[in-house]
């Protein structure tokens, strides 16, 4: 992995480069609308590795709680811990905005991101039956996970 890793906030202005990737990477990607909504509401940041957006996440604060709410690496990219230093740099953000604990959801199939976010020290609290349209129809659960930021 390159040391050039670089991170700044999402514009609208990078929303086609952004669809691009969440296209590629989820069967039920998020749409132009809620990436448009989430920019206006939330902190929205994309990753670099060098010249080339690898990643984005979105992350909402409330009070003294974070709710990672995407986070997405190109699939040409996975599998070279990008995701980590992505996922670092949120929880980094959500301390600096007083954090003390963010919580997440994530599709019970989604077996490498449940990893990744136990790795980081995530904790399943819950799980919401149903939760998401399953592909090729039905429904999926998502797992609830919860991490404490205090240092």
């Amino acid at each position: 992995m390159s040391d050039t890793l670089t991170f700044r906030r999402m514009t609208e202005a990078d929303l086609d480069a952004v669809l691009e990737i969440e296209n590629a990477a989820f069967s039920h990607p998020w749409t132009r609308g809620i990436f448009l909504d989430s920019i206006r509401s939330y902190e929205c940041w994309m990753m670099f590795e060098g010249d080339r957006q690898v990643g984005h996440g979105v992350i909402n604060m409330i009070l003294d709680e974070a709710h990672l709410l995407n986070i997405t690496i190109g699939p040409r990219f996975q599998g070279r811990g990008l995701g980590l230093h992505l996922l670092e740099r949120l929880m980094r953000r959500a301390r600096e905005c007083s954090a003390n604990e963010c919580f997440l959801e994530l599709r019970a199939s989604n077996l490498p991101a449940y990893r990744l976010y136990e790795r980081y020290g995530f904790n399943e609290i819950g799980r919401r039956r149903g939760y998401y349209p399953a592909e090729g129809g039905g429904r999926e659960d998502a797992l609830v996970m919860a991490c404490t930021l205090l240092d």
